[in-house]
């Protein structure tokens, strides 16, 4: 049902076809159609209303249908400037022509017309042979070349890796280097891209990247759950494009190449000692990069962003996207969930469930088939647990009740032997908790023997040192709370005089 949600949203808020969603979500065509028409035939309406289970979904479906959009988009005289108007949204080269005709009704007809165009068109670079609509792709990789980054304490030498993004009508680029080509600095890097445009595009088009692509994944086959998850908050769609099809991302594969001969490569000499410092050098050539005027368009990558692509971006959201991984995890029979050796609990009905977790940096969400059900602040130290007591049985409830407060609360009504018994134990573990057992045990005895009884053991086992449960059962059993204790031998009393004791002369 996660599937079929997305499914709606890119083909109702990113206008995506159903062939370019079946490629975005790793499906067959047929299938999104078919979906599509159940969705129809069910009635529903994108927005889903947010009360709208997975469950309920999956019993209301399948029907609907799917509609492709395409026009025609190559355009006379002024080859540059056609081809520049041709990038602007519904723009067609009938279009254009009409103009032209207008202007000159003596001119070419459109069938020659088109033949001149073509023939011009034909004489540019491989990348301006591909017609992209303003604001309508941003093109995403790492380069192949990397910087060197050198640690000025250790002087240990990284290489960092180079991320560059296009805008896919006016080429405007982007670039920034990261230390690894991880999940989480590929995340990063979009977020940091799509705030450097201003806007977010309709279609991010990365190729097959492993970190971004899980084709091998029989759970999550297809897009990465987390960079599904940055399409969402940001409303776009991802197309990856064909494997081993270059020509699908000439776009960035230019402007790599861009930034390899006009940023790298001027930076060859250049030694750098951190991070920041080597993106704010790359920074500068970005802006330099963007400001220079095109050879063959005699304009710079920025006019043309301000004039196509700026205005058709679509609005950020007001927040960034936070990063967050999905991991799949399956529910203990303690309830609890294990999220990087630190245990967070889910109600007890889901014992042996498999769970879908959340994983941002200061939270952790747990869902079950689509619907969240436990949500915790990251804890810290492995081994421990964040238990939320609705969670669990009422058995389990009543014996977490028990708190130190509680037990020195009861010690001290049974008496101060009791108390003092019960603090020195608590006190004597590492941690707290690990004298519950022990002290709980001990007032539970006061059940069997009276409290009197109870105290009376507890001062004959401060005498003596016992401070566990079975020291003090074991008093009780054999009665010796009800013997007179012995008494200690007088302070101060006078050594009896013997011949084989060493008086003062001795040591001098």
């Amino acid at each position: 049902m996660r599937r079929v949600r997305e499914i709606l949203r890119l083909k109702h808020e990113g206008g995506a076809s159903d062939r370019q969603i079946a490629r975005s979500l790793s499906l067959a065509r047929s299938t999104v159609a078919v979906i599509l028409e159940r969705v129809a035939a069910a009635g529903l309406r994108w927005p889903l209303p947010t009360t709208m289970t997975d469950r309920v979904l999956e019993a209301m479906l399948y029907a609907g249908h799917g509609s492709q959009q395409g026009a025609r988009r190559k355009a006379e005289p002024d080859w540059a400037y056609v081809h520049h108007e041709l990038r602007r949204p519904g723009v067609t080269l009938m279009l254009l022509w009409e103009e032209y005709r207008q202007r000159e009704p003596g001119g070419y007809a459109y069938s020659r017309w088109c033949e001149l165009y073509r023939a011009w068109e034909g004489r540019l670079s491989p990348t301006m042979r591909q017609t992209h609509p303003a604001g309508e792709r941003m093109f995403v990789d790492y380069a192949g070349q990397t910087v060197d980054v050198i640690d000025g304490r250790t002087g240990e030498v990284r290489a960092a890796q180079i991320f560059v993004a296009a805008m896919g009508a006016s080429n405007y680029t982007y670039a920034e280097a990261t230390l690894t080509q991880s999940l989480p600095d590929w995340i990063g890097a979009h977020v940091r891209a799509l705030a450097f445009m201003g806007g977010v595009p309709a279609q991010l088009v990365p190729d097959n990247p492993r970190v971004g692509v899980d084709r091998a994944n029989w759970y999550e086959p297809g897009l990465n759950r987390t960079y599904l998850d940055l399409a969402t908050h940001y409303g776009t769609a991802i197309l990856p494009t064909r494997a081993r099809k270059p020509r699908d991302k000439a776009k960035v594969e230019v402007a790599v190449l861009v930034v390899e001969r006009w940023i790298l490569a001027r930076l060859r000499n250049r030694r750098f000692f951190s991070l920041a410092e080597l993106n704010r050098a790359i920074a500068e050539l970005v802006a330099d990069l963007n400001a220079r005027p095109m050879r063959r368009l005699g304009v710079s990558r920025r006019v043309l962003f301000i004039e196509l692509d700026r205005p058709a971006l679509k609005e950020p959201p007001p927040e960034p996207y936070q990063y967050a991984e999905w991991r799949a995890r399956r529910v203990g029979l303690d309830y609890h969930v294990d999220i990087d050796g630190h245990y967070y609990s889910v109600p007890h009905r889901l014992i042996r469930e498999q769970l879908d977790a959340r994983v941002t940096e200061r939270t952790i969400e747990l869902f079950c088939k689509g619907e969240r059900v436990a949500v915790h602040m990251r804890g810290g130290g492995r081994g421990r647990h964040t238990t939320i007591p609705e969670h669990m049985p009422s058995a389990h409830r009543r014996y977490a009740e028990w708190t130190i407060e509680r037990i020195r609360a009861d010690a001290a009504a049974i008496g101060p032997s009791t108390a003092k018994l019960t603090a020195v134990i608590l006190e004597s573990r590492p941690h707290p908790e690990q004298g519950y057992r022990a002290c709980i045990g001990i007032l539970r005895l006061a059940r069997h023997y009276g409290a009197d009884r109870l105290e009376a053991a507890c001062d004959r086992g401060l005498d003596i040192g016992a401070r566990s449960y079975g020291s003090i059962q074991s008093i009780l059993k054999h009665g010796l709370d009800r013997r007179p204790q012995p008494q200690p031998a007088m302070q101060g009393e006078p050594l009896p005089d013997h011949p084989n004791i060493r008086g003062p002369r001795y040591y001098h």
